[in-house]
């Protein structure tokens, strides 16, 4: 693990307040590097295309930097945004990793894997900055899963150390409007966090003015009646009045734990990025920004009270000079390593080789499970997958105390689905608890929670309804990759879905293919309560987030019901399972469908042998390419559409790998490109039935 760089020039992490002389001039230097950092990147490396995309934080760089100054508890976090590079430096990140970022370099905070700006940093000294997602409002429900983990390890897990932490979200004014920022708000308001909004408003959203995102364009204003929610406000180019309201605003997360917004007032000297010309700004504006120009104010509160001029103009030339040594040294650095390209998309064993992640989820903090066994140890008794699930999640429950289990309705309710009945009740509110009505905000805290060292166990209660929660879903997925395995988010995503008693288009939809395609998810499609269990126990005791569908038709499904296989029971990822052995054509198939598939092979006197994938993401091609060279036909079922569903997958796999061993073409069954109808007459026209299934294996063994 790498050690948090000092801060240029002084390593010191003094606690601003006015009228200390040290403090102040820590200050100045930190602002003058962050703007020679902005005026090399904009008149030097942009022009030279050494730098592809420059975020300037000219006019923001004050007000951070008095924020980044006063978080000094170890288990602080904080969300950032594209425009946070001089919070970053305030919080002990150097000059050179500052500026290796937007040159792409190796060693930067991705890596070259992402836009320079968009920071990360693990905790190992400090406070964590939470990797930085591109979208805007994508920061926010994160910070309020941190903002929650702190309060689990500290008054769950009786962990002292977190007794005066805190979770620190900054954004501009135009992020106020997203989904995202009224999500975490709910959050954090109605539990109580502590948790501060950090809210730099410069009036604009790229060129869109704060009164077309907000109200009147002040978010406080608008906010003061937010039941649970205290509000500061002032200028952020003011020096003394900047770090009296940041100063009071920290102190009173942390003594009251509870959330607060700071709303401060700075200009944007400078464009949206670096090719934005600002032509839609009237020169009054532009004069009036460049008279509130925070540095201009600093130097007049500074000079002559606090210091001379000349020591005013003497850490100017050195930030700068350490600027232009730090960016010399930036550029030495060797670009990435396109070998490197695919790693890091998930977790890889810690061999020496092959490291763990630096910070989120249980491995880095060497957690040890329960003992696991590939061998069930079958029960007498058979029971349904619902109550597989359940029984599941109460054994890992009791076993791992960093595991909390939270959704719409899963506390005394027991989940729209019943898979968490009783849970609340036996391991109590605060590990298994209900959640507002945002998906967004559901996988969002989970994010900040598994940055935090738990193992959120989050439910959607239909497929359909992540299509909300989509960004966050996207986000985790590819945070490992990102950040080039400094952080990761391991964690499940219950996600009930599929045809029931009926169907319709917002409860039945499977689409399972999104979540194969969303990098750095593994997704797991049980059939049967054995397969339930071994699958969710080895989801919950891994490193990756896993995407756990559960169809509703198996939930109760007579056909789906197994022995309980044992405490210790797990199923490996990517190993397909077969049901039935044969020499004719291979079925491959997933979910619902397999017990179909299943009967369908017996009614249709061919020699059939069947595949019950049990994972999409890893997919077992080893095992269905091994049964296509021995039959030397394929079959593939599946509910989902029939177009770039799955199944297509496979398809394009077998005919490029094992095209000379095919005797007949590859055929999928599947349903139409449709959504899932309501009427059960549509239903069952539209979801391949065992009939057609059968009439499908028939005709295609005999070609």
């Amino acid at each position: 693990m790498s050690a948090r760089p000092a801060a240029i020039p002084d390593a010191s992490r003094a606690t601003v307040a006015p009228g200390q002389a040290s403090d102040w001039a820590r200050v100045a230097s930190l602002v003058h590097a962050s703007r020679a950092l902005d005026d090399i990147e904009e008149t030097r490396l942009l022009p030279e295309r050494k730098v592809l995309y420059q975020f300037s934080a000219r006019g923001h760089d004050l007000a951070q930097i008095l924020l980044g100054l006063q978080l000094t508890d170890g288990h602080d976090g904080v969300s950032v945004y594209y425009r946070s590079r001089p919070l970053m430096l305030a919080l002990g990140v150097s000059l050179e990793d500052a500026a290796a970022g937007p040159l792409a370099r190796s060693g930067s905070f991705s890596g070259g894997r992402d836009i320079g700006v968009v920071f990360n940093l693990p905790g190992h000294a400090g406070p964590t900055v939470l990797p930085a997602c591109g979208g805007v409002g994508a920061q926010y429900t994160p910070a309020a899963g941190w903002a929650q983990a702190i309060r689990y390890r500290h008054e769950v897990l009786r962990d002292a150390s977190y007794a005066s932490s805190i979770a620190v979200v900054l954004g501009g004014d135009a992020s106020c409007a997203t989904g995202g920022f009224w999500s975490a708000l709910n959050i954090a308001t109605t539990l109580g966090l502590p948790m501060l909004f950090y809210i730099e408003d410069n009036g604009f959203g790229i060129s869109v003015s704060s009164r077309l995102q907000t109200p009147g364009g002040n978010i406080a204003a608008n906010l003061r009646a937010f039941a649970g929610l205290t509000i500061l406000e002032g200028d952020g180019s003011d020096p003394p009045a900047a770090a009296e309201l940041t100063r009071r605003a920290v102190a009173r997360v942390r003594e009251e734990r509870a959330p607060l917004l700071l709303r401060l007032t700075v200009p944007r000297l400078s464009g949206h990025s670096g090719q934005d010309t600002q032509a839609y700004k009237s020169a009054q504006i532009l004069k009036d920004e460049r008279a509130r120009d925070p540095l201009t104010h600093l130097h007049e509160f500074l000079v002559p009270a606090v210091m001379a001029e000349a020591q005013w103009a003497r850490l100017a030339s050195e930030a700068r000079h350490e600027v232009e040594r730090a960016i010399e040294r930036a550029l030495a650095r060797p670009p990435p390593d396109p070998q490197q390209l695919t790693r890091h998309v998930f977790s890889e064993s810690s061999d020496g080789t092959h490291s763990l992640q630096e910070q989120g989820g249980l491995a880095p903090e060497r957690h040890v499970f329960a003992p696991s066994s590939l061998t069930a140890q079958p029960q007498a008794t058979r029971i349904n997958m619902l109550t597989a699930i359940r029984r599941t999640l109460d054994v890992e429950l009791a076993a791992n105390p960093r595991m909390v289990v939270f959704g719409e309705d899963v506390g005394p309710k027991g989940g729209v689905h019943g898979a968490t009945l009783g849970l609340q009740d036996k391991y109590g509110v605060e590990r298994v608890f209900d959640t507002s009505l945002s998906e967004e905000g559901i996988v969002g805290r989970a994010v900040g929670m598994a940055l935090a060292g738990l193992l959120p166990v989050a439910e959607i209660q239909f497929r359909k309804y992540a299509d909300s929660a989509a960004e966050q879903l996207n986000d985790c997925g590819t945070l490992r990759w990102r950040t080039h395995n400094r952080f990761a988010a391991p964690m499940v995503v219950r996600m009930p879905g599929g045809f029931f008693k009926c169907g319709d288009p917002w409860h039945s939809q499977t689409n399972e293919v999104a979540w194969v395609h969303g990098v750095g998810w593994q997704v797991a499609v049980p059939s049967n309560a054995e397969d339930a269990v071994g699958l969710l126990r080895r989801a919950l005791r891994g490193n990756d987030p896993v995407i756990f569908f559960e169809h509703r038709a198996m939930l109760d499904g007579a056909w789906a019901r197994r022995p309980y296989p044992g405490n210790e029971f797990v199923v490996p990822f990517g190993q397909a399972r077969l049901l039935r052995a044969g020499t004719e054509l291979t079925v491959v198939s997933w979910g619902a469908l397999v017990e179909r598939c299943e009967l369908a092979c017996a009614r249709s006197q061919v020699d059939v042998e069947l595949l019950d994938l049990r994972t999409l993401s890893p997919w077992d091609k080893a095992a269905v390419r091994a049964s296509v060279e021995k039959t030397h036909r394929c079959l593939i079922v599946h509910e989902d559409n029939l177009t770039a569903g799955f199944g297509a997958e496979i398809a394009a796999t077998l005919a490029q790998e094992s095209f000379f061993s095919l005797e007949a073409p590859i055929e999928r069954l599947a349903m139409p490109d449709i959504p899932s109808p309501h009427s059960p007459v549509l239903l069952d026209a539209a979801v391949p039935d065992i009939g057609r299934i059968t009439q499908s294996i028939q005709r295609l063994a005999s070609l």
